[in-house]
């Protein structure tokens, strides 16, 4: 198993790409900390993994709270002894607010998508350093390299902003064996169905070179490599899986 051994951390893992990602970790042989704060859905995130073999528990945790970082952070060691691996996965969407010139609203996502993996990766690399490395996977999405005409300028901002920090800090940790890259998903099935979305559904097929949309288990695939011993020498980098969008 890929990741025998290893601790993982896995933000917003109640749902959607978080609890793929929390499955397929599980699956590879990690113990997983399911971190989110939708906790009847992280609860049964971490009961499906334990049925099916694995080890996980479910913290509940706010990522904007710097208070809520350390206790993250001090109950996995508590549970575990250790952290190998952070994955920053949570966010808010780029329509999770209406109006795109809203302060509030961009208050909101950048909160959220840029500080919460700021937060994140602060607390991971003291726990890291002490015990000798590890890596960090920050999901950030191909609207980090790219504008677009709907949704808050915010989720452009906040996803460049995740590429860039990323970067940075792969520079300034390298030196403690610690890695750090991100992951820019292309379009993934919508949460939700309705004719609004069916629309938008065929508009980003038709942007995409591969004519479909993403699979979650896709993106989870490549988390899984860039935090195993797979990609150890692999840091500072940009791992897009979007059917081709920005090849465009």
């Amino acid at each position: 198993m890929r990741l025998e051994g290893k601790v993982a951390i896995i933000t917003g893992a109640a749902g959607g790409m978080g609890a793929e990602e929390a499955r397929l970790f599980a699956r590879e042989g990690a113990k997983v900390v399911i971190a989110d704060v939708l906790d009847d859905e992280g609860k049964q995130v971490e009961a499906e993994i334990a049925e099916a073999g694995g080890e996980a528990t479910y913290v509940r945790t706010n990522v904007t709270s710097e208070h809520g970082w350390e206790r993250l952070i001090a109950e996995t060691i508590s549970l575990y002894g250790k952290l190998d691996i952070l994955v920053n996965n949570a966010g808010v969407s780029s329509g999770s607010e209406q109006d795109n010139l809203d302060f509030g609203g961009w208050q909101r996502i950048m909160d959220v998508n840029a500080t919460g993996v700021f937060l994140g990766t602060k607390y991971a690399v003291e726990q890291m350093r002490q015990t000798g490395g590890g890596s960090i996977v920050n999901i950030s999405s191909i609207m980090g390299f790219v504008g677009g005409e709907g949704g808050h300028p915010a989720y452009h901002a906040s996803k460049g902003a995740v590429r860039i920090f990323t970067k940075a800090m792969a520079v300034q940790y390298g030196p403690d064996n610690i890695r750090v890259n991100s992951v820019h998903p292309g379009f993934m099935p919508p949460m939700r169905t309705s004719n609004t979305d069916n629309a938008m559904r065929e508009e980003q097929i038709r942007l995409t070179p591969l004519r479909r949309t993403g699979e979650t288990i896709e993106v989870a695939n490549g988390v899984l490599f860039l935090a195993s011993d797979e990609a150890s020498f692999v840091t500072g980098t940009e791992l897009v899986i979007d059917g081709g969008f920005i090849a465009r």
